[in-house]
């Protein structure tokens, strides 16, 4: 019996797990006065005014390139058709439709949403030779880019969670 309330209490968890990888972005934007997922013009701010708006754990990733672990993620396997956003600055970067399952442990795209949406840069960290992706409207940092992707592209944005927001087709997520 008690085999068995273990593997339920399991089971529950795991299908919340599933769950929460599809639900709309928490948002958390009230006092980020950058935040806007029309306005795509570039934004100069320093890295201490992002620091006062955003949490620790995004602007660990964001801005000082950090990386959530594999698996983690609240988007990593998510399937629920949408539009994912710069969770700094609100830029659209990727829609559903390019997203895949690469298996890696982050969200995985084919191709950003529009060319400008996302800009690149060497990454030479780790003694690899890597290409970052950083949002094309705020700089923060998404994940890196891989030549190892599906058809037609063969690319894999691999991008962290955190440095993301999603909404579900049929909503339209709040701007400040």
């Amino acid at each position: 019996m008690k085999k068995i309330l273990i593997y339920c209490s399991l089971m529950m968890l795991a299908s919340l797990s599933s769950f929460a990888q599809n639900e709309k972005s928490s948002g958390g934007h009230g006092n980020n006065p950058w935040y806007s997922n029309t306005d795509t013009a570039k934004l100069p701010v320093s890295n201490a005014e992002w620091k006062k708006v955003l949490s620790a754990d995004l602007y660990a990733v964001a801005r000082e390139k950090d990386t959530e672990r594999p698996f983690t993620g609240k988007y990593w396997k998510s399937s629920t058709k949408g539009t994912y956003y710069c969770a700094v600055c609100g830029n659209l970067l990727f829609r559903s439709d390019a997203k895949f399952a690469s298996s890696c442990g982050w969200p995985s795209f084919y191709e950003p949403s529009r060319k400008e949406a996302v800009r690149y840069q060497n990454d030479n960290s780790f003694l690899t030779h890597r290409t970052e992706v950083l949002c094309g409207r705020c700089d923060s940092h998404l994940g890196h880019i891989f030549d190892d992707g599906p058809p037609p592209t063969h690319q894999r944005f691999c991008m962290n969670s955190v440095s993301l927001d999603f909404e579900p087709d049929g909503n339209l997520l709040m701007t400040p």
